[in-house]
């Protein structure tokens, strides 16, 4: 058997340089520089193929894209506040706002549309837009054949007459706008002032009066929201709302005025201005316990609805105008000799005819001898120089002193825009005849507002409340927002304020000869009533001198005298005939007594000695 044979082992080769194992994704190794130019090649190519795009978005596709982009635009709409009202101290509304449109046309394009057919058919448009609305037609026609491409053809329509329009013209579109309202007309026009469409607010703005100075409360802050509009107008895209702020409408602002009183006091004065033959004339009643004004009017007064209307007179006189008062300012000097304990209401003094002060020689408005008269009678008759003589023996500081407690030369800041302080020269500037003038109501002005202001402090037992016409604004929100009242003045004691009003009732008192006050007019049967007359001469401009024949008529006075609720102010510029306002008095305090069914007084008017024996 044979043997099996072993196979021999392969000898090893000879060791060598060690082998490399391949680099990169196949297996071969990637040149450095080679990767950089292939790199840079794509980076060429894909900026040549980005300019590609942006010349053919730039030039072949950008009207499509314009086109695009216009048919859905985000727009930020305005959502305009709505116009707080003002309202009466009963919440009778003066003044407030509706909803309107405003109508409006593109003749440029009615021309282009209709060619031969234009003129007949803005004929028809004149016609039926004047019909519903009340528009003038021949300047509706002169409007649509205007070379524009936009006008205004009526700025304020009732939203049924705008449809009614557009249904049957649908070039003629519509502008949505807010309408303010005065119910009253002419009523306190000159409190409230006016507001109007600001075309570039796109909202009602004040533009005088409360309505301007009160703008930024009663305007309220505007809203907006975002939407997408389609092909470049105002058409909203449905759905397409996005991000929104509402509108925060305006305070209601309410006034201590009452509607009533006011249309009452203002058809009176405005009637007794025209009868007397008065350049103008304003009257003010106040609350005499508050200050508060009840009814402020001027004969001078203008249509809010139209403000361009021949002869309006956009200003508040009894607020901004001030006049020299005459003798209704004597009550300054009977206030401060009181006061100081000097005199009483029956003191007696001796008057004459006329006295002397510095180089002027001032004359009673009558002839008569040397009288003695109580200072109740000085008052009643109104005697210049039985004033004078008083003035004199109290002296200027407490005369200048009872003149700054009475309010006169200060703004009453009674909320109204345009308040004149009126003028009373300073004590340091004070010559021999100065005063002269003062206490007889010359050389010194005060608004009619001022006046009863200071006749309010007698008849609230010496304490003068600035007068105020702003009660209580009312927020959006519906809560109540009440106006702080002013600090009131003390001005001369209860006693004496009691005293004052008794010697303003004698004015009243209808006596015989020299016991009969120059208030006679003013008195109301069953009441008590107290007040002052005053004459004060205007000044000539022609000389700068004192006219002899054009006056300021004045009377202030308290109503009932007993127990004063109200009192009242008025002033009447160069009457050309019956130069008294004391009748005027009369008619404002009867109507009073009538509407607030206030009682008779249960004293008669006392009879009190004016001049002695």
């Amino acid at each position: 058997m044979g043997t099996a044979t072993r196979p021999r082992a392969r000898p090893k080769p000879p060791p060598g340089p060690p082998r490399r194992r391949p680099r990169g994704g196949d297996g071969f190794r990637v040149d450095p520089a080679r990767r950089l130019v292939i790199g840079r090649m794509i980076m060429v190519a894909l900026l040549v193929i980005c300019g590609l795009k942006l010349v053919t978005v730039q030039t072949f596709q950008a009207p499509q894209l314009r086109a695009d982009g216009d048919k859905q635009r985000v727009t930020r709409l305005a959502l305009p506040a709505e116009r707080g009202a003002i309202l009466d101290r009963n919440g009778t509304p003066m003044a407030f706002s509706v909803q309107a449109k405003a109508l409006t046309a593109n003749p440029e394009q009615i021309s282009r549309d209709q060619g031969p057919n234009a003129t007949a058919r803005k004929t028809d448009m004149a016609l039926t837009i004047a019909r519903l609305t009340g528009a003038d037609a021949n300047q509706l026609y002169a409007a649509l054949n205007t070379p524009r491409p936009y006008v205004i053809l009526v700025p304020s329509v009732e939203p049924a007459a705008a449809r009614a329009v557009a249904e049957k013209f649908p070039e003629i579109t519509q502008e949505a706008r807010e309408s303010r309202q005065y119910p009253g007309g002419e009523l306190a026009a000159n409190v409230l002032g006016a507001a109007s469409w600001n075309m570039d607010k796109k909202k009602l703005r004040g533009v005088v009066g409360l309505e301007a100075s009160q703008d930024n409360l009663l305007a309220g802050t505007d809203g907006f929201r975002m939407v997408d509009t389609a092909e470049g107008s105002n058409t909203v895209i449905p759905g397409s709302e996005r991000a929104e702020k509402p509108a925060v409408g305006g305070s209601n602002l309410q006034l201590t005025l009452d509607a009533d009183l006011q249309y009452s006091v203002q058809q009176q004065l405005a009637a007794y201005v025209a009868a007397h033959g008065a350049k103008n004339g304003s009257a003010v009643v106040l609350d005499a316990a508050t200050g508060e004004v009840r009814a402020l009017a001027n004969s001078a007064t203008f249509d809010p609805r139209n403000l361009s209307a021949p002869g309006a007179q956009l200003g508040n006189a009894a607020v901004t105008t001030p006049f020299e008062p005459g003798s209704v300012n004597k009550i300054v000097t009977m206030a401060a000799a009181l006061e100081s304990g000097m005199d009483n209401p029956m003191t007696v003094k001796d008057v004459p005819d006329s006295i002397k002060i510095a180089d002027r020689t001032i004359h009673d408005a009558w002839v008569h001898p040397t009288q003695k008269f109580t200072l109740t009678g000085i008052l009643a008759r109104s005697s210049n120089v039985g004033t004078l003589m008083t003035a004199q023996q109290i002296g200027p500081d407490r005369f200048w002193d009872m003149l700054q407690r009475m309010g006169i030369g200060q703004r009453t800041e009674v909320g109204l825009p345009g308040e004149s302080p009126g003028r009373v020269p300073p004590r340091a500037s004070w010559s021999g005849s100065t005063f002269g003038n003062l206490p007889i109501g010359q050389g010194l002005s005060m608004t009619v507002l001022q006046l009863a202001g200071m006749y309010q402090a007698v008849a609230n037992d010496g304490l003068r409340v600035p007068p105020r016409i702003l009660a209580a604004t009312v927020g959006p929100d519906g809560a109540r927002h009440a106006e702080p009242a002013p600090a009131p003045v003390r001005v001369v004691s209860p006693q004496v304020a009691e005293q004052l009003r008794h010697m303003l009732t004698a004015v009243t008192q209808d006596g015989k000869g020299v016991q009969r006050g120059t208030g006679v007019k003013a008195a109301v049967e069953g009441y008590q009533v107290a007040g002052k007359t005053g004459t004060a001469q205007q000044v000539n401009p022609a000389c700068g001198c004192y006219s002899s024949n054009t006056y300021w008529i004045t009377f202030a006075g308290m109503f009932p005298a007993d127990h004063p609720r109200y009192v009242a102010a008025i002033m009447l510029d160069a009457p050309t005939h019956g130069q008294d306002a004391s009748e005027l008095f009369h008619q404002i305090a009867s109507g009073l007594a009538q509407r607030d069914r206030i009682p008779v007084s249960t004293e008669p008017t006392p009879m009190v000695p004016l001049v002695v024996p």
